[in-house]
């Protein structure tokens, strides 16, 4: 059990690392300037994007779609919930001081990179023929090929 849980949780909280550390950057050099704070957000988001990436690229490798996706899956939502629910404490905000449609404007551009990320990371891995479904694929038709044919008589 420790042995699936323990990598959500660390990458959890990487994710969640990330957005404290774009808050901090943007609270402590750019408190007056809003321009600067939205592309450190949207910085932020590219870097969770990339992670998600990398980290769908070497759990596809390991394990089948349906395990990592659900353990990437859970790990964004933890991380998602942590970055609108606590992040804005970091930043001397609360999570609704700007607003509902900020609120849920985080949700969806959390989510949006997210999946893409996963996604951009699984189809990089599935077009090197690296996943795997294709590794155990390549392995049968290797056993296969490895056996003599059986020869019959009349």
């Amino acid at each position: 059990m420790k042995d699936r849980w323990l990598p959500v949780g660390v990458l959890a909280g990487v994710l969640f690392a990330v957005n404290v550390a774009a808050r901090l950057v943007a609270r402590l050099g750019f408190n007056e300037d809003g321009e600067a704070q939205d592309r450190i957000s949207l910085g932020m988001f590219v870097a969770l994007g990339l992670i998600l990436a990398v980290t769908a690229f070497l759990w596809g490798r390991r394990s089948p779609a349906g395990r990592w996706i659900a353990d990437i899956g859970a790990a964004a939502i933890v991380a998602m919930l942590l970055t609108i629910l606590v992040g804005p404490f970091v930043s001397g905000d609360t999570p609704f001081e700007s607003g509902a449609g900020d609120f849920f404007a985080q949700i969806w551009l959390y989510g949006a990179f997210a999946i893409g990320g996963s996604l951009v990371g699984f189809l990089i891995l599935v077009t090197l023929g690296l996943d795997y479904r294709s590794q155990g694929l390549k392995r049968y038709a290797e056993a296969k090929m490895a056996k003599p044919r059986r020869v019959v008589r009349r």
